[in-house]
């Protein structure tokens, strides 16, 4: 035996290496049976308990700091603005919450006169909205809803205390947009304006403001769509994104991740007055426009051709080919001794290209005359009858052209008319010189007058006829009495395509044509 365990160890001497590597092994396979065994013998065992393992907190690991970045360079201009109108009620009728006076104090101001003005009370109205600074010594964008009808206007600025007192540079209300300053005594922070003609659908984007009072905020969301029309005001074509839009974010800035601002937040579509992921920003480069106006001289000045016109007709391609027209804008009224009436240019008459440009949109028609100074032309192409021609129109200021107009709306007489008969859910009578009168219209206009709202689910609902319009033609022939419209209506079969010329006034001058352009249906569709 002895002898055994001394050959070993020469046997291990002349081989050192090689008895390393398998003393490792061996270890090595032992460490891991004892650990797997074990664990599985635990595993396998529901009786006996088991110990947690401890959490632990990791290192900070910093995914994307893109929208911090932005942040950290736009948030400092971006200001809260409080608005607070003061108007007077009479003194019976009290606020929501407000309590009713003394009786003993009601009593004095009856038989003692200490209250003057006791019969008118002062009432205080205060709302909340968001402003981005554009210009380092206190020149402020915004929405004129958002200051409308102010008393005082109040500006803060997040980390200064210091609560500044606003004046009003200029307002345009046909883009909801304001200009205010605060005079300051240091150079404030701005954000940069961007180009609005740069965004895409699906770009990432940062609504900034102050929702409900919290100062601060911010979200992030995409650019859903670009050019939304008739939401607001004609010259408002707006970004919508799905940034969260709430009441308080008006005015506030929406940011590229660039930091640019390209676009004014204004308005929400909502049923609960909350965000309902459809939001909308009025494009920089309008702002832009707009605010180089306002601080220069205090007001917008626009230009126009004098004529107006329905934009979602400029997407309604039978419209077009009854015509004769292979796209454009269809005028629908155009203003007497203007600049469209000067040229000769009427009511039905397709504008198709201006200065060389296709006209695809009402955009496409309103922003070129719009930054064309007045005084100065613009080149049209339209059609007329299917016939193609071209004219040169000088550009007029448009307050001129359109002064403001009293929007009553007139009733017309009750008369005895010839009823005639319900076509296509259409309820319609003869015009009469006293019911063209009441609409603005020459007692000599005839026609047939639609009478009431087309019936639910009909074929003129479908063409979205109003009560008050009156049918002119129909398939470019003249209708004068209701026997023409028989006769005219009378000729139609299912799946005919059918063109119906009207016009109509509200009473106060201007009389607007139109045209309802379909297919007729098969029976019971």
């Amino acid at each position: 035996m002895g002898i055994q365990i001394r050959e070993l160890v020469a046997w291990i001497n002349k081989r050192k290496v090689f008895a390393s590597v398998l003393l490792v092994l061996t270890l090595g396979i032992g460490i891991i049976i004892g650990t797997l065994i074990p664990g599985h013998a635990a595993a396998t065992r529901s009786t006996s308990p088991i110990s947690p393992a401890l959490l632990t907190i990791p290192d900070p690991v910093n995914l994307s700091n893109g929208f911090a970045t932005v942040v950290s360079h736009v948030e400092p201009a971006i200001v809260n603005i409080s608005t607070t109108q003061v108007f007077e009620t009479p003194k019976g009728k009290l606020g929501p919450g407000q309590k009713g006076q003394d009786s003993f104090q009601d009593f004095f101001n009856k038989f003692f006169k200490q209250n003057p003005d006791a019969g008118q009370a002062e009432q205080a109205e205060r709302s909340l909205g968001s402003g981005v600074i554009v210009d380092r010594k206190g020149y402020i964008l915004t929405n004129d809803h958002v200051i409308d009808g102010a008393t005082k206007i109040q500006v803060a600025i997040d980390g200064d205390d210091t609560h500044y007192t606003a004046k009003v540079i200029g307002v345009d209300k046909m883009t909801d947009l304001a200009v205010i300053k605060i005079d300051v005594d240091h150079s404030l922070p701005v954000a940069h304006m961007g180009n609005s003609d740069g965004v895409k659908v699906g770009d990432w984007v940062l609504a900034f403001g102050s929702p409900f009072s919290l100062n601060g905020t911010v979200t992030a969301g995409i650019v859903s769509a670009k050019n939304r029309q008739n939401i607001g005001q004609q010259f408002q074509n707006f970004i919508q994104t799905d940034a969260a839009i709430n009441p308080g974010n008006s005015g506030g800035p929406l940011v590229n991740l660039a930091g640019e601002v390209i676009g004014i937040n204004t308005a929400i579509y909502t049923g609960s007055r909350g965000f309902e992921g459809v939001g909308f920003a009025l494009p920089s480069n309008t702002a832009v426009g707009v605010y180089n106006q306002l601080v220069t001289q205090g007001h917008v000045t626009r230009g126009s051709i004098g004529i107006k016109f329905q934009d979602n007709q400029t997407q309604d391609a039978l419209l077009h080919k009854e015509l004769g027209a292979p796209y454009g804008v269809v005028v629908q009224y155009v203003t007497p001794n203007g600049p469209a009436a000067k040229v000769g240019l009427q009511p039905g008459d397709v504008i198709s290209a201006i200065n060389g440009q296709q006209v695809h949109a009402g955009s496409d028609l309103i922003n070129p005359v719009v930054d064309t100074p007045i005084g100065h032309s613009v080149n049209l192409t339209y059609y007329r009858n299917g016939k193609q021609a071209n004219t040169s129109v000088v550009v007029a200021d448009m307050d001129k052209i359109f002064p403001d107009q009293d929007d009553d709306d007139a009733t017309p007489t009750d008369a005895e008319v010839e009823q005639g008969p319900t076509t296509f859910g259409l309820h319609v009578e003869a015009l009469t010189p006293d019911v063209a009168r009441h609409l603005g219209m020459k007692s000599t206009q005839t026609g047939v007058i639609v009478t009431g709202e087309p019936d639910p689910t009909s074929f003129a609902e479908d063409l979205q006829f109003h009560r008050g319009e009156v049918i002119v033609e129909i398939n470019h022939v003249a209708i004068n009495t209701i026997q023409d419209y028989k006769q005219a209506t009378e000729k139609l079969k299912p799946g005919d395509d059918v063109l119906f010329k009207v016009i109509y006034g509200d009473g106060t001058g201007p009389i607007y044509t139109m045209f309802h352009a379909g297919k007729i249906p098969q029976p019971g569709q």
